[in-house]
């Protein structure tokens, strides 16, 4: 039986909610049968308590284990709380901004990108770095190691200008070389997904990595080109791992993309 995982990310309560997207994603729930649902940030829109609340009440009914992480949107848009107070709602919430999730299938490490001080960019410390790659470190061989961040790793075609994780290159090298098979995260509200011999020169003893981007599953800027509201579903076996892309269609799921890619529990083969 293989694992699976839902990644939502960009829910943006408080935007134009839309009363169908607690029944759509109990659905798929229900379809797909995960063992986590990882929520990669922007659970809200302006980070108010009222929004933290509603976000979080609807991730809970869905009956399946939740790692939320927060992104630039979870934190007060005002001063002085966005720097006094600036985890107190997304921490009533859930306990903590870098959640970890031991799992039957999955262990996945979550790592707080979101900088007050950075409207958009985001940043890794190298103190985060070397907590995430230790906790990577310690997880059993079986399970999928991923690594969940609100700030994207790899673009899309469309917008250009949301800046990426700070020091993408290094933080990326540290994640993958600290044992990282799935690296997930949000931001841009674009799906896209990349496999290591996409974006590095490696040599027959590197293993395989997956970059993902989940799409926006709010959407508070509709007539915005290039946005389309949906999720990913990560199912893993002893050598594949499997991204599905799903894309809201007014009133059920479409799955519009299937990549299958070579787990990261051995040395690529190079051709």
């Amino acid at each position: 039986m293989p694992t699976r995982v839902l990644h939502v990310s960009d829910l943006h309560f408080g935007a134009r909610d839309d009363p169908v997207l607690e029944s759509g994603l109990s659905s798929l729930v229900e379809r797909v049968a995960p063992e986590l649902v990882i929520a990669s940030g922007d659970l809200t829109n302006r980070g108010r308590r009222v929004e933290h609340e509603r976000a979080a009440a609807l991730l809970k009914r869905l009956g399946v284990p939740v790692l939320a992480i927060p992104g630039n949107h979870d934190i007060p848009y005002t001063f002085p709380a966005r720097f006094t107070t600036t985890w107190a709602e997304f921490e009533r919430e859930w306990a903590t901004t870098e959640p970890e999730h031991v799992g039957s299938g999955v262990h996945v490490v979550g790592l707080n990108s979101v900088r007050p001080w950075r409207h958009q960019s985001g940043g890794i410390s190298e103190e985060q770095l070397t907590r995430a790659t230790a906790k990577l470190r310690q997880a059993a061989p079986d399970k999928l190691r991923v690594v969940a961040l609100h700030h994207q790793m790899v673009g899309a075609p469309w917008r250009t200008r949301k800046k990426p994780v700070a020091r993408r290159t290094h933080v990326l090298a540290r994640l993958v070389d600290g044992g990282a098979e799935l690296i997930v995260g949000g931001h841009i509200h674009q799906g896209t997904v990349s496999e290591r011999h996409e974006f590095e020169v490696i040599t027959g003893d590197a293993r395989g990595v997956v970059v993902s981007i989940a799409p926006g599953l709010g959407q508070p800027r509709p007539e915005r080109r290039g946005e389309a509201r949906g999720c990913v579903v990560y199912r893993a076996d002893d050598d594949t791992l499997t991204v599905d892309t799903y894309i809201w269609r007014e009133d059920d799921w479409g799955l519009t993309a299937v990549r299958t890619f070579p787990r990261g529990r051995r040395p690529l083969a190079v051709t």
